[in-house]
């Protein structure tokens, strides 16, 4: 879930969904435990995924406003034309 996404939920919604990824993280922790995992890094992503909607329920809570980011434009890379010159030896 991007950050975006989350900031478009309303607060109850981002605490229901939290919610749902605390005990699907819990679940997920007992399985691993207990036998191999289909897809060991979905404890990374729930973990993470708690962590913002946790991190915008707190902005929410005091007030700060994020901007929605706008895309920059992107320009293609300058390849430089000086060349360096060759390394002189100073052992003589």
């Amino acid at each position: 879930m991007k950050a975006e996404d989350i900031r478009a939920l309303g607060d109850d919604e981002l605490r229901s969904r939290m919610l749902e990824l605390e005990e699907e993280a819990f679940r997920l922790r007992f399985r691993a435990a207990t036998e191999a995992l289909e897809d060991p890094l979905r404890q990374r992503v729930v973990r993470r995924d708690v962590a913002r909607l946790q991190t915008i329920l707190r902005e929410r809570a005091m007030g700060v406003v994020r901007e929605p980011k706008v895309a920059a434009k992107k320009t293609p890379a300058r390849k430089t034309a000086a060349k360096k010159a060759p390394r002189r030896s100073t052992a003589r």
